[in-house]
Formats: structure tokens, sequence, C-alpha cells
């Protein structure tokens, strides 16, 4: 494969990969929102940042890697394997993001702002690790690349 050809499909897989993580924020976004407006019309309190986080986050997680795995890279590897090390990658985001959300939003930090700078650093830092960890090897063999592969070689 020649170096363009490679360099072609990073830039395809990095736009992919930012649209699926676009519509993950959405439904990040939506998640958390309807939590905290929920939460305070039953509490009548302010939730507290971590609470809508971590069920927004989760909910996000899944249709990225869902689609992701599909549709950006392509890749028939094992589903379990693929989301255990997805899991480990969350296993150190999600209690650090949480964690700095807090001191974040006990700084005075409005929540708008600490859930669109931990939503940032999530995209970047997950697609390196999808890219070189959980899809490593296993980039374009699922039916989507085999056909493609075959409409290429048709040519």
């Amino acid at each position: 494969m020649s170096e363009k050809k490679i360099k072609n499909d990073n830039v395809a897989q990095a736009i992919k990969f930012a649209l699926f993580s676009a519509s993950a924020g959405i439904i990040q976004v939506a998640s958390y929102a309807g939590l905290v407006a929920i939460l305070k019309a039953v509490t009548g309190q302010e939730p507290k940042h971590w609470v809508c986080y971590l069920p927004s986050l989760i909910l996000s997680v899944l249709w990225n890697f869902t689609f992701n795995r599909k549709f950006t890279f392509k890749s028939a590897n094992n589903v379990p394997v693929a989301m255990l090390k997805v899991a480990l990658y969350y296993l150190v985001f999600t209690p650090l993001s949480t964690y700095l959300g807090h001191v974040a939003e006990l700084a005075g930090v409005i929540k708008p702002v600490i859930e669109g700078s931990s939503m940032l650093v999530n995209f970047v830092t997950e697609f390196i690790y999808d890219k070189f960890v959980v899809f490593r090897g296993s980039e374009n063999t699922n039916d989507i690349a085999k056909k493609e592969r075959e409409k290429a070689e048709k040519k």
C-alpha cells in the first residue's frame, strides 16, 4: 500500500471518528442535561457533576464503540476483547475525568465547560488509544472492508 493511500485512509478514519464522536457527544450532552433537569426537579437541588456525568459517559461510550468499530476501523476482531480494552481505557479516564470535573466544580467552573473539556480530552485520547491499542492489527478486516477491497480490485 502506498504512503499516500495510508495517509488518506488515516485522514478518512480521523474524520469518521470525529463524526461518530460528535454524535456520541450529542448523546452525552443530551443525557447529561436531561439528568441534571430531572434530578433537580425531583430533589429540588442542583445534582453533583459526577452523578450525571457517569451515566451520560457510559451511554456515549457504547454508542461510539459500536459505530467506530464497524465503520471507522472496520474491525472484525473479537467484540468482548475489544470492549475489554476500551473498558481498560475508561478504567483510567473515568475516575481521572470525574475527579478533575469535581475539582473544577468546587473551583466554580460551570458544568458546560467541565463537560466540554472532558469530552475534548476524551475524543483525542480515545482515538489514539483505539487506533494503536484496541483495533491495532484488525483494521479493515470486517465485511465492509472486504467488499471495498473486492470493488477496488474489479476496477
